[in-house]
């Protein structure tokens, strides 16, 4: 780790992947990408190259899921609110780290993001931006970094619209990178394989 960053980052790793199973039996982001590495563990050791701490939320019963994201180097907290959607998982991650100076909120099934877009986008929480989102081609993407006086706005969230709503109220610093990785998730298992 190069730069030291105050943010603290949350992974967002408690929703249930439908679309990857609908039985609902394999966790997406327990399946392993071509190089073996599990889904949400590539997302996490993206994170903690740039950031000394993360906290990743996960729903009760994924206790595989959370044993993995611990070895990888995580605080691990489960969410009982998941099934209210990611808005209720994020404020419960605020809530556990509520002393953080900023927040970088990534989703656990974009296992491809650069550490250099991580970095770019602590920086500039760290200068004391109040919002960075990183922007490739003209499309805004993730992890989405937060400052300290969000903390109040993002601890009552709820429900499945996560922070939508303080990025269209707030004034957003957009990072242009070179990283397709801030618009790619995975969805599907054709989505494991794409190159990227």
């Amino acid at each position: 780790m190069t730069y030291a960053s105050s943010t603290t980052a949350l992974l967002l790793a408690a929703g249930r992947g439908t679309r990857f199973d609908p039985t609902g039996l394999q966790n997406k982001l327990l399946a392993p990408l071509p190089d073996g590495t599990p889904v949400a563990c590539a997302a996490a050791r993206a994170l903690l190259t740039i950031l000394p701490h993360v906290t990743a939320i996960v729903r009760p019963g994924a206790e595989g899921l959370a044993h993995a994201l611990n070895a990888a180097g995580c605080d691990v907290i489960f969410s009982t609110d998941a099934e209210r959607g990611m808005g209720a998982s994020l404020a419960a991650g605020i809530r556990a780290t509520e002393d953080a100076e900023g927040w970088i909120v990534a989703l656990a099934d974009m296992p491809w993001i650069s550490p250099s877009t991580i970095e770019a986008i602590a920086r500039g929480v760290d200068a004391g931006a109040s919002i960075v989102a990183p922007v490739y081609r003209g499309r805004r993407g993730h992890p989405v970094g937060f400052g300290s006086m969000h903390r109040d706005a993002l601890s009552s969230l709820d429900g499945d619209v996560g922070a939508r709503g303080l990025l269209e109220a707030a004034a957003v610093t957009s990072i242009e990178v070179d990283d397709a990785g801030v618009l790619a998730d995975v969805d599907t298992h054709a989505d494991l394989h794409l190159q990227r």
